[in-house]
């Protein structure tokens, strides 16, 4: 059997941290190798909308035994994820907020989680960015216009509601399971819609 590869995924500052948490933690359960950064941003919005205070924290809370999460600072723009010779799945940045995907339209790579998100896309890896914003302004359709164009998938964190969901966490696992099917992962963590 051969080791899969790392999924980079990174946390910023929009709302919608129980996204981000649900998805490490279904990652880990698949046993994906995740390599996880967290702006600072990133952490207070973990912190007011779910608790958790830290990325130790947040490790401890989504993984489970055996899995691999490897935490880099955001800080650090030398860590792996900075290298395109380092090989990965691809990277989701969830939540997306409006001044990093601005930042990946642009390439502007100050952070760590901006340049592991311009390496993603010059070496042709996926990049899933799930923003939240609402209303969105001409800026950030054409920042999103851009990242597209560049090769990254746009993936509101819009729910469904076919499904009928009766609790929050449906209607997150609704967006989970959109970001797992564009990693080409095979899992099923909420109902499909049957026609």
């Amino acid at each position: 059997m051969t080791q899969r590869l790392p999924t980079v995924l990174a946390i910023t500052g929009a709302s919608g941290a129980p996204y981000a948490v649900r998805l490490l933690e279904v990652l880990a359960q698949a046993r994906v190798p995740v390599w996880l950064i967290v702006s600072g941003h990133g952490l207070r919005l973990l912190q007011e909308e779910c608790g958790i205070g830290s990325v130790d924290a947040l490790v401890a809370a989504a993984a489970v035994e055996g899995s691999a999460v490897t935490v880099y600072t955001d800080a650090d723009r030398g860590a792996k994820p900075a290298s395109g010779s380092q090989r990965t799945a691809g990277m989701v940045i969830c939540p997306c907020s409006m001044g990093t995907l601005s930042a990946v339209a642009h390439g502007s790579s100050r952070s760590l989680i901006e340049r592991a998100a311009d390496v993603t896309l010059k070496e042709g890896r996926k990049l899933i960015l799930v923003p939240r914003e609402t209303p969105l302004s001409l800026v950030h359709l054409r920042n999103m216009a851009a990242c597209a164009e560049a090769g990254a998938t746009i993936l509101p964190a819009a729910p469904g509601f076919y499904h009928r969901p009766t609790r929050v966490g449906e209607l997150v696992d609704f967006i989970v399971q959109r970001i797992v099917d564009q990693l080409g992962l095979e899992l099923d963590i909420t109902r499909r819609w049957e026609g």
